[in-house]
């Protein structure tokens, strides 16, 4: 995959990827290494230059229904209420009025929101009205939910709310999640496997599955040896491409065919 600009460069190259079918898939990378364009590939933002993108076994050829998307920054309509910002989406799927209120209610409710579907953006906070998003997200039921970096602009005490908050609702709806993240604690603690792009133009390194005690829990599992074992993994896979590693690191071979990315 190439970007446009003054001079083309390579974003991602020759990514093959299997995503299961209700799995949670968290990918890190260094910065610059093709993390968002690979979620807008997967969203249908970005067509590739070469390769292809599967859903279901069928080909990805723009944005869909079937795929929800949550930004960092929100991306709400700030004069609609909340729970006409949830139901934006079954708006463009010709819900009826009715049903489009009460599934916007039942998913505010989900997120943790009652007794705010008529506030406005502004009256609400940072991760307030992230829980809208994700709200939006789910309500028109799509079968992979794409998150990019979606608490990355919050406290840190607001983020790992969220995380656990994301962990019940990816638990309850057995949604296929891809999120991407900066965070090395934040991927190991949500995801059941992370995916560790290299340096640009980003590639697969390793893919690391994830095996921790209960998350849902009240222990806390990001004190566990279990957690800090995978977590100095993840940081040295990191570690080695911050130094030097590079487009001329070792890539892990690819299990399908080149420049395909594909959930089942």
């Amino acid at each position: 995959m190439r970007k446009g600009g003054s001079a083309d460069f390579a974003a991602i190259a020759d990514i093959s990827l299997e995503i299961r079918a209700g799995e949670f898939l968290a990918v890190v990378g260094p910065s610059g290494c093709g993390k968002s364009t690979l979620l807008d590939l997967l969203g249908g933002l970005t067509t590739p230059t070469t390769g292809r993108i599967l859903v279901d076994g069928e080909p990805v050829s723009g944005p869909g229904l079937d795929r929800g998307v949550v930004f960092q920054q929100y991306a709400l309509l700030p004069w609609r209420t909340a729970q006409a910002n949830v139901e934006f989406g079954l708006e463009a799927k010709r819900v009826p009025r009715r049903e489009r209120r009460e599934r916007a209610r039942d998913y505010l409710s989900l997120v943790g929101l009652d007794g705010f579907a008529g506030h406005y953006p502004h009256e609400l906070s940072g991760g307030m009205r992230q829980r809208v998003a994700i709200a939006r997200s789910l309500a028109f039921d799509p079968g992979v939910l794409l998150m990019d970096e979606p608490f990355g602009a919050l406290d840190a005490q607001t983020r790992e709310l969220l995380q656990e908050e994301l962990l019940r609702i990816w638990q309850r709806t057995g949604k296929t999640v891809v999120f991407i993240t900066h965070g090395i604690d934040e991927a190991v603690y949500l995801g059941e496997r992370v995916a560790v792009l290299t340096a640009r133009p980003g590639r697969i390194k390793e893919v690391v599955t994830v095996e921790l005690p209960d998350r849902g829990g009240d222990a806390d599992v990001r004190s566990s040896p279990e957690f800090a074992r995978h977590r100095h993994a993840i940081w040295s896979l990191l570690r080695d491409e911050a130094v030097g590693g590079g487009p001329g690191a070792e890539v892990r071979p690819a299990p399908h065919a080149e420049g395909e990315v594909v959930h089942v």
